[in-house]
């Protein structure tokens, strides 16, 4: 009966980075090794487990085997499972945060914000808040990059690699219009419509948007990157696009903005996640702040699809 081996964590991080970079000698350079440290590192690798990992023979490039595919899965959730841990373990010695950066999206509700910011701080009077309110695939560039240890995010976050995130709740996305906008006056808006008026689209500079349009219906299109702006020129009667609907209700109340119903255009739902990356994991107080989120947003209703932003 063959027993492996038990190997170490930084024999499996050779593993990984081999693979990540493609050869040996991308991984000595990555890990700051010498090639022959890290030819030696998967050979004990290998004697521990009793498998071969990678095709040396016939190719400058490392090929994994069969073994060292069906390994790969593994590895590299016990090396994000590590990850994870020292990270976890580095917040709790630091303690308490002298300071949070948070980024959250320009489409959460006003008072859900305030509410849970008004109580951040009775909770946390000594911890600092850096608030930054972005756009779309923003959120989720700034905490990659570390320019925000925490965020709620909309629905680009789901799988970037690096990131962990848990639902936040959702707000409603309804199509609206003047009420001396063309769309505005019809009693009744036939299937198509909406591509004969200009409409206005949320954009941001992100690389997670480049190149991207979300339930984009007209071919004349005016792109704006602030939701206020965007909020403007629609009660201007300039063009139609979707506003989430606790923003414009007391527009619709007051009648300077009308909801269209649109058959082939009816809105939908933009979903928050509230985000941190794997490898920086928030501390107390961060984590408190993303549980008050979590718990809001909870009771949210939800509609089909994302609707156009």
């Amino acid at each position: 009966m063959n027993t492996p081996g038990t190997p170490t964590y930084d024999q499996l991080r050779i593993f990984l980075t081999i693979v990540d970079t493609g050869s040996f000698a991308g991984a000595g350079r990555k890990l700051n090794r010498a090639v022959s440290v890290i030819s030696y590192g998967i050979a004990n690798l290998e004697a521990q487990l009793g498998i071969t990992l990678f095709d040396r023979e016939g190719t400058r490039k490392p090929q994994l085997t069969v073994a060292g595919r069906a390994l790969l899965a593994e590895a590299r959730s016990i090396s994000d499972g590590m990850d994870g841990l020292r990270a976890k373990v580095k917040g709790l010695l630091d303690g308490l945060e002298a300071e949070i950066s948070l980024a959250v999206d320009v489409m959460l509700p006003a008072e859900r914000l305030g509410k849970v910011l008004r109580a951040f701080a009775r909770e946390y009077p000594t911890v600092q808040l850096r608030l930054h309110v972005e756009a779309l695939g923003a959120v989720t560039a700034m905490v990659l990059d570390q320019e925000a240890v925490i965020g709620i995010s909309g629905p680009l976050s789901s799988g970037v690699e690096g990131i962990e995130s848990m639902v936040a709740g959702s707000v409603p996305m309804v199509p609206v219009a003047a009420p001396d906008h063309p769309l505005g006056r019809m009693e009744v808006i036939h299937p198509g419509a909406g591509r004969e008026y200009t409409q206005l689209v949320l954009t941001d500079r992100s690389r997670f948007t480049e190149g991207q349009d979300f339930s984009v219906s007209s071919p004349k299109t005016w792109r704006l990157a602030d939701l206020g702006a965007k909020h403007a020129l629609l009660r201007e009667g300039i063009g139609w696009g979707n506003m989430p609907l606790p923003m414009i209700e007391p527009d619709l109340v007051a009648g300077t903005l009308v909801r269209l119903a649109m058959p082939d255009h009816v809105g939908g739902t933009y979903r928050f996640s509230g985000i941190w990356r794997r490898d920086t994991p928030p501390g107390p107080a961060a984590s408190w702040l993303l549980d008050q989120f979590v718990q809001l947003g909870a009771g949210d209703a939800e509609l089909d699809g994302m609707g156009d932003v």
